[in-house]
């Protein structure tokens, strides 16, 4: 039996809806799908990402939406007969407010757990990837190592993002010295804006780095700034939530002691980043 997982990509700007996604289901899941589609047990779980993060959740040069997030969300569809996932695409900034809204059902977006978020939102208690952010200057640039280094200087980040939450927190306990600069979600422009003198420097994870930058026209620079869990986001409070994210946990258990989570890994971001190990 085969079960179609419908990515429904939505690009604002272009008004354009594509890409399309078939996982198969075997063994005894073909089984445990037939019956339970049979009665009417399968529930379809729309799951919230975007398109603008490279080697995570972007749209390839044939149209189709894939990278390291997706694909796993793919693979744990196949092993969660239970469920139907659909993959739908939103600006990152939104991605929250509409699992708030009940438009989606959770997030997959690399979302990094962190006490802000954690108040207003149920995270799955597997992670999935570890992330270490740090600060990303111009390779040239040996003046900055610190927040404190950033003092009177522009920052990019991308609203409601950990980074964002690192960068704010720091201006709150230092009367704004930071001049953050919020990127519009669908732009992929930081090593331009990081390498023409528009920004001083960027935050983000260790692995994004040669994601975002192959030329290597950039570096990181200091200590890193925060170290976190990777996780999926749902709706805090929410039995059905918490009956989903449970059913995750186990997936990606699965995945990760077959091997999967860590090939997918190396795959999409070029390592294991999947393990709290540097």
């Amino acid at each position: 039996m085969k079960k179609s997982i419908v990515a429904a990509v939505v690009i604002a700007l272009a008004g354009v809806i594509a890409g399309c996604g078939t996982g198969t289901k075997s063994g005894e899941a073909q089984k445990d799908s037939t019956a339970n589609a049979a009665e009417g047990k399968v529930t379809k779980i729309v799951v919230g990402t975007g398109t603008a993060f490279p080697r995570i959740c972007f749209i390839d040069e044939n149209g189709k939406l894939t990278g390291f997030d997706v694909e796993l969300v793919r693979e744990i569809d196949q092993r969660l007969p239970e469920y139907e996932f659909e993959l739908q695409t939103q600006e990152f900034s939104n991605l929250l407010l509409s699992l708030e809204t009940k438009k989606i059902d959770f997030v997959a977006h690399q979302m990094e757990k962190n006490p802000e978020r954690t108040e207003k939102y149920l995270f799955n208690k597997e992670p999935y990837a570890y992330w270490r952010n740090k600060i990303i200057v111009a390779k040239e640039n040996d003046s900055i190592q610190s927040l404190n280094d950033l003092k009177g200087k522009k920052v990019l980040t991308g609203a409601t993002s950990a980074a964002a939450q690192i960068l704010e927190n720091y201006n709150k306990d230092n009367n704004d010295a930071i001049n953050i600069v919020y990127q519009n979600g669908a732009a992929n422009d930081t090593v331009s804006q990081i390498t023409t003198g528009r920004v001083d420097a960027t935050v983000g994870a260790d692995f994004t780095l040669p994601l975002i930058d192959p030329q290597g026209k950039l570096k990181t620079t200091g200590d890193h700034l925060s170290e976190a869990d990777i996780l999926f986001v749902f709706r805090k409070d929410d039995p059905d939530s918490q009956k989903l994210s449970d059913a995750v946990d186990d997936a990606i258990k699965e995945l990760k002691s077959d091997g999967t989570l860590t090939k997918l890994s190396k795959e999409w971001l070029g390592d294991d980043f999947t393990s709290s190990n540097p």
